[in-house]
């Protein structure tokens, strides 16, 4: 079983195996997760797609209290060790390692990737994430590109977890598109609302999706879902 709690933009945390993974902690700066308590956030492994402060932001202060090992680009873990973060493993585009019995393999993104003062972050990257049961896609930032096809060739996928908002990343009618190319029915939406220039209309976006007979879920800050 995995457990899957949103966080907010696009952050969020599964639960399976026994083990937490956080992905991309960027919640004390976003006013819509005002509620959610950072403190009470006790992952194994914090996962980080790229060095943009809305997917990094939180990530030392969270390992520093739970002692968990930050996993992304070797320039993003290098930067985050120097930091003061506890424990990194470093990683590259395609490349795969398992941990605590879950497969991570690091995959493309198309998006800029650099912290705050202008230290280059590598490039950006996505996720995905297999266990016994399950085979889910995080995309991290990313345009639509047609190598999505390739991603769950394989090993299909069957929960992708894609940006919606636009503007910064590919909009709800793109991340479609993407959900048709990596052939998955279920989608979770994140990185849309948090500003004003990625806010969308719900109905809009979820009836993009239903028109493919895709499932869009936009899940509530601070909810959980179980597949």
């Amino acid at each position: 079983m995995i457990q899957i709690t949103y966080y907010g933009h696009a952050c969020f945390e599964i639960n399976t195996n026994g083990k937490s993974m956080l992905f991309d902690p960027f919640i004390r700066g976003n006013e819509l997760a005002k509620d959610v308590d950072i403190s009470k956030i006790n992952p194994d492994y914090i996962f980080i797609t790229h060095a943009h402060a809305d997917h990094t932001a939180d990530a030392v202060e969270i390992a520093k209290q739970s002692n968990a090992t930050i996993v992304g680009m070797f320039e993003v873990c290098s930067y985050l060790k120097n930091q003061g973060a506890p424990n990194i493993h470093p990683m590259n585009i395609g490349g795969s390692w398992i941990f605590d019995g879950i497969k991570i393999k690091m995959t493309p993104a198309i998006h800029s990737s650099s912290f705050h003062d202008g230290t280059y972050g590598g490039v950006a990257g996505g996720f995905t994430v297999k266990t016994n049961d399950h085979h889910l896609y995080y995309a991290g930032d990313t345009a639509l590109f047609s190598d999505m096809l390739l991603i769950g060739k394989n090993n299909p996928i069957d929960l992708a977890i894609l940006p919606i908002g636009g503007n910064f990343t590919m909009d709800y009618n793109d991340a479609v598109e993407a959900a048709k190319l990596l052939n998955v029915n279920k989608v979770i939406g994140v990185h849309y609302d948090t500003f004003g220039l990625i806010k969308i209309n719900h109905n809009e976006a979820i009836n993009a999706f239903n028109t493919e007979k895709i499932e869009l879920n936009l899940m509530t800050i601070g909810s959980t879902i179980k597949l």
